[in-house]
């Protein structure tokens, strides 16, 4: 009899896969339940209005619940005893019918339901412990409602302390019971808590703030609040403080704050916003040229001032104030907290420390965790855009401090204008003689370097990236500065667009270049100009163009007389060469700036020509005064060789198409990431990379700029600047620089005594060098200048003596 009723007690009522069947169909059905009442119970919160008729209530006014008049009969007894806490048992029933329509977690939800009775008046006494707002609708209860303002009030009556000395310490133990008893009624498991924790301690630090300006508003405006609010208030807890906001101009380095990691306790805890260091928006201010060409001219009879008359800033564009408002210091920061989030999701720890806004776009300085590796950050470029709904993100390190920049585009882009840069006091007070107005960088101040300490510029990117305007901005930096006798200018522009407007201006050498061929006898025309200013540099025994002009002046106002020495024959007798000393005028040798708009062009008509004149201007044009700006959309190695690449230490890169340009031209990435319209980077000398947002001049105002140019005077071309390719002169590159080519014999020896009388040396392997050819055409070159007088016959060491002088 006992074994069959064991057997029937075993028997199971329904098939296995039937009752779990039926088991999951009735969570399911409970978890639904469950949310719906979750959902009313939310509605009729959200919706609640003090004056509808309720068991406290009693009007003839029609009830404004979303659940009518049985919304306000639920919502008002749980607001007026709980307050916020209201909310608990809506967001656990929501919880709890989310976990069983879901079949996550499903042990223990009746007991972890009843635990909600527990936590709602625990959570009512700490939100009692913050002063309400005025739009708060109870004005007999705090934010804790009766429950919350007597617990609270009990709690600090029976403290051994003062109230506001105990308020801190029970609010801190209330807040982690709450937390404790609202994740034992949810049923959270240890990776929820962990996620749970770290997004409430980002709405905690942004609610901090919130919080403290609702406090000081309750004290100023002396609500009546009871119980534990009314020592809340008094005690001043969630009182206004001192925001850590940088002064206007940023004074030292604030402390460091260790790097937050994520899922600690400390992460709840509100963290200070960063720095934002960003002065107030004044107006720019101007420089004198700029204030006295806002002066009227009231004395109409005065002459004309001397020297350069320089083109007025009044043709030029003014900004117009207010056009990119800035950014609020909320956004800033809200931008700051959101972007450590989205590292914190790809597992980069640590904190944005100071936030930099810019004209385009803004800096955010994160100070990483120990063993965080730069590489790692800067290769989540990509990844950061898309999470902060970015067009592009440019990550990389800050030279000189442990913080990587993340810079993010501003929603709204500051236009830069040509007329605000050359009217920056920084542009007039540079000193600079060659002085280019380059654009603002990240922190809105104007950028202006120096050409002549370059030396020479290479400039990259595609098209529409801005590289046309930012030259176009360059030669009108040189035109407001210098006149035609202190700067003149070589312009090739083989695209025929770009560089034709400035055709006629004073300030050319010749007319603009744009067959490609001819392009190459400027340069070959510029190599012998160097040469030549280097001969007469080492006469006066200057080093520099500065000291040559300064050496001309000082001899000009002494009335010093200049003398050369030249060859004038042989004697007939001797066959010794006869000299001559006669008198000339010195005079000063301005600039020569050199300007190539399309690289690539000439390098597919004359790559070998075109880099090597390149190459010996690149290394040795510095002291005499010549300087190179070439850009190139194709920054590609077969453009920007590394041969050009060595002798241009100075690049600017706009916006490139991939990582690989953005290497060719900086040796670094990150072009990729520009945005356009004048965004660039800017690599001086030592390496060091700047952000700086070009200014915008348009067609029209260049057009007014060479139209008052115009007016000077004419052109004073020089016709072999791009004639120097008929019969009469050097046509290729070699027999420019003092190679062999496809010279004849007898302009072979020529170039050779040329050589031996500039040089003052004399041997087989020397003219071998120098002319590029073989030993057995240079040792006749020496036979027959040995023949003619031109040298000696060598002597027991080999040495030879020069005869001659040296022949101009």
């Amino acid at each position: 009899m006992s074994d069959w009723s064991q057997g029937r007690a075993r028997a199971p009522l329904l098939p296995q896969p039937v009752a779990a069947f039926l088991r999951r169909r009735g969570a399911e059905a409970a978890g639904l339940a469950l949310l719906a009442l979750g959902a009313a119970l939310a509605a009729a919160l959200v919706s609640y209005d003090a004056r509808d008729p309720s068991w406290f209530v009693a009007t003839a006014e029609p009830a404004r619940n979303l659940l009518g008049e049985v919304g306000a009969l639920v919502a008002d007894p749980l607001m007026r005893t709980l307050g916020l806490a209201a909310w608990a048992p809506a967001a656990a029933l929501a919880a709890w019918g989310l976990r069983l329509t879901l079949h996550r977690g499903e042990a223990r939800v009746w007991s972890r339901l009843a635990l909600t009775a527990v936590a709602a008046p625990v959570a009512a006494m700490f939100a009692a412990a913050h002063a309400p707002h005025a739009g708060w609708p109870l004005d007999t209860s705090g934010l804790g409602g009766m429950i919350g303002d007597m617990g609270l009030g009990a709690l600090l009556r029976a403290a051994p302390v003062s109230a506001s000395g105990a308020l801190p310490w029970v609010t801190l133990g209330l807040g982690g019971a709450t937390l404790l008893l609202g994740g034992l009624a949810l049923g959270l498991d240890r990776a929820e808590t962990r996620a749970l924790s770290r997004y409430l301690g980002r709405g905690l630090r942004t609610a901090a703030a919130a919080l403290a300006r609702l406090a000081a508003a309750a004290a100023r405006g002396g609500l009546a609040v009871g119980g534990g609010a009314a020592l809340a208030a008094r005690a001043r807890l969630f009182g206004p403080r001192s925001a850590r906001v940088a002064p206007p101009e940023p004074v030292g380095r604030a402390r460091r704050r260790e790097p937050r990691l994520s899922g600690d306790a400390d992460e709840i805890d509100a963290a200070p916003p960063p720095r934002i260091l960003s002065a107030p928006k004044k107006p720019v201010k101007k420089s004198r040229r700029a204030e006295r060409e806002e002066q009227p001219a009231l004395d109409f009879d005065a002459a004309p001032p001397e020297g350069y008359d320089a083109p007025p800033l009044s043709l030029l564009e003014a900004a117009r104030p207010g056009e990119a408002p800035p950014l609020p210091r909320d956004a800033l920061d809200q931008n700051a907290r959101m972007l450590e989030a989205v590292l914190d999701d790809y597992g980069v720890r640590g904190e944005i420390g100071d936030v930099r806004p810019g004209p385009v776009g803004t800096l955010y300085e994160l100070e990483p965790a120990p063993g965080t590796k730069a590489s790692r950050v800067i290769g989540l470029s990509d990844d950061i855009a898309r999470s902060m709904c970015a067009i592009a993100t440019r990550v990389s390190t800050v030279p000189g401090r442990n913080v990587i920049g993340i810079e993010l585009p501003n929603a709204t882009r500051e236009r830069v204008l040509l007329r605000e840069m050359l009217s920056s006091p920084v542009y007039e007070d540079a000193g600079y003689r060659l002085a280019l107005a380059l654009g603002k960088d990240i922190a809105g101040e104007p950028v202006v370097a120096n050409l002549a300490r370059m030396p020479h510029l290479l400039i990259a990117g595609t098209t529409g990236s801005g590289k046309s305007v930012a030259i176009n901005t360059m030669i009108l930096s040189l035109l407001y500065r210098l006149g035609p006798e202190e700067c003149r200018l070589i312009m090739i522009d083989p695209k025929m667009l770009e560089l034709s407007v400035y055709d006629g201006i004073p300030h050319l050498l010749s007319p603009v270049v744009t067959d490609p061929k001819k392009a190459v006898v400027a340069l070959k025309w510029t190599v012998a100009e160097m040469e030549d200013r280097y001969r007469k540099m080492s006469k006066l025994g200057v080093r520099n163009l500065d000291g040559y002009n300064a050496r001309v002046a000082e001899a000009l106002a002494n009335d010093e007389p200049f003398t050369r020495t030249v060859q004038t024959g042989f004697d007939e007798d001797t066959g010794a060469p006869i000299f001559e000393t006669e008198a000339f005028a010195p005079e000063k040798l301005p600039f020569i700036v050199v300007i190539v708009d399309e690289m690539a062009d000439l390098m597919m008509v004359a790559g070998k020509e075109i880099e090597a004149c390149v190459q010996r201007l690149a290394q040795m044009a510095r002291a005499s005064g010549i300087h190179i700006i070439m850009a190139t959309q194709r920054p590609s190695v077969d453009v920007i060789t590394g041969t050009i690449k060595a002798n241009f230490p100075t690049r600017i890169s706009f916006q490139v198409t991939s990582k690989i340009d953005s290497r060719t031209i900086l040796g670094e990435q990150g072009a990729e990431q520009l945005l356009g319209q004048g965004d660039m980077l800017y690599m001086a000398g030592g390496g060091r990379i700047t952000r700086v947002h070009g200014p915008f001049v348009s067609d029209e105002e260049v057009e007014e700029v060479v139209r008052h140019l115009k007016t000077l005077g004419a052109p004073e071309y020089i016709a072999a600047v791009t004639e120097g390719g008929d019969e009469d002169g050097p046509t290729t590159v070699d027999e420019l620089l003092g190679l062999g080519g496809d010279m004849t014999e007898e302009q072979l020896y020529d170039r050779a005594v040329a050589i031996v009388a500039r040089d003052r040396k004399c041997s087989t392997s020397y003219i071998q060098r120098k002319l590029q050819i073989g030993y057995n055409r240079a040792a006749r070159l020496v036979e027959e200048m040995e023949a003619q007088g031109v040298v000696t016959p060598a002597n027991h060491v080999g040495k030879r003596e020069i005869l001659v002088g040296e022949i101009d």
